[in-house]
């Protein structure tokens, strides 16, 4: 069943509620795969800014919209312009095609309510 989140406050609390409960459970395989995520975006041979971006066009080409709404916020705390936005977008939107369309809407709107949010 998938979740439709109404502001990225209820993402977040939703998203942090069951982190809480999916480590509390203890499973190795999956407390080590959510490890193997996090050190995925740490800087490496590119910096993590770039990471994010990179897992944004993922998200838009997977078409999953908790993800989306993760690496947008994820790039606009890293210092990711609007118009780096937009050519994310626009590559996640060549790469995966007119499907892709509605979750570019969303993520427009995550993205506008992160810069009102941050105030920026």
């Amino acid at each position: 069943m998938a979740h439709q989140h109404d502001s990225i406050e209820a993402f977040n609390a939703f998203r942090e509620a069951m982190n809480e409960k999916i480590f509390a459970a203890g499973n190795l395989t999956t407390n080590r795969f959510f490890n193997l995520d996090t050190r995925a975006y740490e800087p490496g041979a590119l910096d993590g800014r770039t990471k994010e971006m990179l897992g944004l066009v993922a998200s838009l080409v997977l078409r999953c919209d908790d993800c989306i709404t993760y690496h947008v916020l994820q790039c606009v705390d890293a210092g990711v312009s609007d118009a780096e936005m937009h050519e994310v977008f626009s590559i996640g939107l060549v790469v995966g095609g007119s499907i892709v369309i509605p979750h570019l809407r969303r993520a427009v709107a995550r993205l506008e309510e992160a810069r009102t949010a941050h105030g920026t």
